[in-house]
């Protein structure tokens, strides 16, 4: 099952420490469009939706660049675990594995333009002073640069 975790600029720096994300149950999201549903879209939302949540962890983690941080996983059914769906096809899951470096497939962090706007979002939360700002795509091989490469 792909699935998409929110994360951080620390978080990354522990990851490559580390060689996995551990934390068991891991939070993440994942499309489940249903029938009628455009799986492109929905992934979409799942990953905005673990953007979200990627600010929650900004706020716990005063000290860290304020950039959104999603992570994308290929993971084995048996190891999520369903907790809720939305009405937009996306549901909030529990990762119950840690997950090694080689399942990691992207991730998907904030241009450095965005801090402030994250900032903001981070202290007004529902505001969605973030929403204008698309998250950039990276290959795993390219975390090290960005956690090498953050400020702010």
């Amino acid at each position: 099952m792909y699935v998409f975790l929110p994360s951080t600029v620390p978080a990354l720096a522990a990851l490559l420490d580390e060689g996995r994300l551990e934390g068991e149950p891991l939070t993440a999201f994942t499309a489940d469009p249903g029938p009628d549903g455009d799986p492109e879209e929905v992934e979409y939302e799942a990953m905005h939706a673990a953007a979200e949540e990627s600010l929650r962890l900004l706020a716990a983690t005063p000290d860290a660049p304020r950039r959104r941080v999603v992570l994308t996983a290929e993971m084995p059914d048996h190891v999520v675990e369903h907790e809720a769906r939305h009405d937009d096809g996306v549901a909030r899951v529990s990762v119950r594995a840690t997950i090694p470096y080689k399942k990691l497939k992207s991730a998907h962090v904030d241009d450095e333009r965005a801090v402030t706007d994250v900032a903001k979002a981070i202290e007004d939360p529902g505001s969605g002073a973030a929403d204008d700002h698309e998250l950039l795509w990276f290959a795993v091989q390219e975390i090290r640069y960005l956690v090498e490469g953050s400020h702010g």
